[in-house]
């Protein structure tokens, strides 16, 4: 989402973790942030969570609202493109594009 700011500036949005948990016990929240503020600083929306030190590791993610901020512009990390590609994110909005596709054909 690249949104005009006062001074004509752009903001870009990106799609990041924010570490929390005690120190040598990491949990990650994916939050969506303006990519001027720090890691661990002020954010947008929180859209789920990704704790590594569970076996397996755990991905939760808010599938509407991810893919509602990235049709909007905001780009997310490698990392966070990782965990989407391991949680199945882009594969299922693929299928729902496709279901969609077929309603509209059957409708008309």
């Amino acid at each position: 989402m690249s949104s005009t700011l006062k001074g004509g500036e752009k903001m870009s949005v990106k799609i990041r973790l924010r570490r929390t948990g005690a120190k040598k016990n990491p949990f990650y929240r994916i939050v969506v942030a303006d990519s001027r503020f720090s890691r661990d600083g002020r954010f947008i929306e929180e859209i789920g969570y990704y704790n590594p030190l569970t076996n397996p590791k755990t991905v939760k993610v808010n599938d509407e609202k991810a893919l509602k901020w990235m049709s909007t512009g905001a780009k997310p990390t490698e990392t966070v493109n990782k965990l989407f590609k391991e949680s199945g994110l882009y594969s299922r909005s693929q299928e729902e594009k496709e279901e969609e596709k077929k309603n509209e054909g059957s409708e008309e």
